[in-house]
């Protein structure tokens, strides 16, 4: 999917699309090939529909005087995301791939424009499947008022990727005098938070495992550069933004608190917190201030610690939460993917004394990394 939407017309006739005629995406799909071609033709450039994509070729091209007409920098993103399920109450990936996209343009005090595509697919995937979260992903895209310009098709053999991964760019106008950064924090600032707190982690977790909990927990996951838009206009000397994803509220802070360096009290009476959430995480026997679905650094730790490579798995894991989360508060998500714990690890683990099992089931395992 070098550029997904072609409007190039031949002897003054659209182009054919051609239509995947099978039920499941394979390999083929990804060489390049007709059938490479019926995928983007029938699920991509279905889905993304605009004239920055024609005619199509290796790369989008934009107009830099639509962009210096809206600010005076160019903002620019990428974020991969990597989530299981891929449907999940409240969106999908692609949802979660355009908003996390949007938004950490958004955050940076930029006007998101163009996004762009790639997708790596697992050999197997329903088409259907890759279909609804193209079509997820155009919906939010418009929503949002950002255009998909350009993109990439990748098929991997079975095992070799977890059904689906999507990697998103973005590209945004920030408007003169607007200048946010980690390190403004100053004495006296006051932090807000728009919304409640670890809605997102809490429906990831619920939905990932056999919890069988009565009540739903919804994802709010949400493009947010309509609210940021306003809240610059209403407050234009806001230091600091941020979407407190991975991580959570408190890693945000710490970050905060280390550029700056200033010091953060956190009011637990103030804190939002759906009443839902906090049953959940008190079960789980999680901090609501550090859910998240995603951590690169903890996912990278579990694979080598799965395969056997790190002698000591309580030093390696307190090393990597210890250097940003001064707090103590240390939990690793074990889980099938990217590959599954060795047996010896786990009789390891449970030998040492130094990690609590706080939650197992047949997909996961949740430890806390004991002082």
């Amino acid at each position: 999917m070098s550029s997904v939407l072609e409007l190039t017309r031949k002897n003054g006739k659209p182009r054919h699309r051609g239509k995947v005629k099978v039920a499941t995406i394979t390999l083929a799909h990804g060489g390049g090939g007709k059938a490479m071609h019926d995928l983007i033709d029938d699920v991509f450039l279905e889905a993304f529909d605009n004239e920055n994509q024609s005619p199509l070729e290796d790369q989008a091209r934009l107009s830099l005087a639509d962009m210096t007409a809206l600010g005076d920098r160019l903002a620019f993103t990428t974020d991969s995301y990597v989530v299981q399920p891929l449907d999940f109450p409240g969106g999908n990936i692609g949802k979660l791939a355009i908003c996390g996209t949007v938004n950490d343009l958004a955050v940076g005090g930029a006007i998101p424009l163009y996004l762009s595509c790639s997708v790596i697919i697992e050999e197997g995937l329903p088409v259907e499947t890759m279909r609804m979260v193209a079509r997820t992903m155009a919906a939010t895209a418009a929503e949002a008022g950002v255009k998909v310009v350009t993109g990439d098709t990748k098929v991997v053999e079975r095992g070799a990727c977890d059904k689906l991964f999507i990697n998103t760019a973005g590209v945004g106008v920030i408007r003169a005098g607007v200048d946010l950064g980690v390190d403004k924090a100053r004495p006296g600032d006051v932090i807000l938070v728009n919304g409640l707190l670890g809605d997102h982690g809490a429906a990831i977790l619920n939905a990932r495992g056999d919890m069988k909990l009565t009540t739903l927990i919804e994802s709010d996951c949400a493009s947010l550069h309509g609210l940021i838009d306003a809240l610059l206009t209403a407050v234009p000397r806001t230091r600091f933004l941020r979407d407190a994803t991975r991580g959570g509220l408190a890693t945000v802070l710490n970050e905060i608190a280390d550029a700056s360096q200033v010091g953060i009290e956190i009011y637990e009476d103030r804190t939002p917190l759906r009443s839902e959430v906090k049953g959940f995480c008190e079960i789980l026997g999680l901090d609501p201030l550090y859910l998240f679905d995603q951590h690169p650094e903890l996912a990278e730790l579990n694979e080598r610690l799965s395969r056997g490579k790190e002698e000591d798995p309580a030093a390696a894991i307190q090393s990597l939460f210890r250097a940003s989360d001064p707090s103590g508060v240390r939990y690793i998500f074990v889980g099938s993917s990217p590959a599954p714990p060795s047996p010896e690890w786990l009789s390891y683990i449970k030998k040492t004394g130094k990690f609590q099992t706080v939650y197992e089931d047949n997909e996961c395992m949740i430890l806390h990394v004991l002082d």
